[in-house]
């Protein structure tokens, strides 16, 4: 890797985790967000890793929140193709990591819905089912942790803090980082069967996903990505040299993750490396295409605009 994984950086991707699921469990009460059990749906095409199993873990299960299909306790990696038409292909191709503060991934939302609307403008898209942190089998137990385990802090207490939530110990993301790194080979090597030009592969991240793609694009060896997009992830500042790739980043200001933060943005252009930032009006967190009547709804066209002037 091109240093070791960064602790600060690790720290603020903690804090980012805690700080989201405080965020969704205030969307329970708001939206009526409650999980509902689901049988896995079948995965067309999704192809396993092999990197491994997650130390600890229960079986792979799946819920529906907000409509969504969404997975958790994921032990075995995978990455499912959603390949361009061949007749309209550009070669283009983007990993999309979905969200949900590594305890679960948004799969429909973050991932499939994003992954169709890249291939039917001709760019290659897989999406990446990574590994994640091991969470309890009851869904019950594991909602009821979630409202309960990452509440916000309370503000009338004395040892509370009203500005930011409770930091935690860094998070180990070696195993998030080992399935990028073996879905990046994976493509690479299949380049010439999928229509990918191999100096055109990018990344977008969704939330959890965000960090995680922008963590790949700072700290790994092994992937090249020629450029990322990091929709609704952390905003903090870090540590960014002139070799990484072009930034699309876009959040709304309703958003959790905002709170008025521009670091990320300006770590990037002092590091003299472009990048594109969107600031939204509203749309909250977790909104993926677009939700109804959301200004944010129309990141997905600038991306695509952003790709055509930058010749992704």
């Amino acid at each position: 890797m091109k240093s070791s994984i960064h602790h600060k950086l690790l720290g603020l991707i903690g804090l980012f985790c805690v700080t989201a699921l405080s965020s969704i469990t205030t969307a329970f009460a708001q939206e009526e967000g409650r999980m509902s059990p689901i049988v896995a749906p079948e995965e067309i095409g999704a192809i396993s890793l092999g990197t491994g199993s997650v130390k600890g873990a229960n079986p792979e299960s799946w819920f529906r929140q907000w409509g969504d299909p969404m997975a958790r306790n994921i032990s075995t990696a995978t990455l499912t193709p959603f390949l361009a038409d061949p007749k309209s292909a550009t070669g283009v191709s983007v990993i999309i990591a979905p969200g949900g503060g590594f305890m679960w991934l948004s799969m429909g939302n973050e991932g499939w819905e994003v992954a169709k609307a890249f291939s039917d403008r001709g760019v290659n898209a897989f999406v990446l089912k990574y590994r994640l942190r091991p969470t309890t089998s009851e869904l019950d137990d594991f909602e009821r942790a979630v409202a309960q385990g990452f509440a916000a802090p309370d503000a009338s207490s004395e040892d509370s803090d009203t500005e930011q939530a409770p930091r935690p110990p860094a998070w180990d993301l070696s195993n998030q980082m080992e399935d990028v790194e073996a879905a990046y080979a994976l493509i690479t090597k299949n380049a010439t069967k999928w229509n990918v030009d191999p100096k055109r592969i990018g990344m977008v991240g969704f939330s959890a996903g965000a960090m995680l793609t922008v963590q790949t694009a700072l700290n790994s060896e092994q992937v090249d990505l020629a450029f990322i997009g990091s929709i609704y992830g952390g905003m903090g500042p870090m540590k960014v040299t002139k070799d990484a790739p072009p930034m699309f980043t876009a959040i709304a200001t309703d958003d959790f993750l905002f709170a008025g933060q521009f670091g990320i943005v300006k770590s990037w252009f002092d590091a003299e490396v472009a990048v594109e930032f969107h600031l939204y009006q509203n749309g909250g967190h977790g909104f993926g295409l677009g939700n109804p009547n959301r200004t944010s709804n129309t990141w997905f066209k600038a991306f695509i605009n952003w790709m055509d002037v930058n010749d992704f």
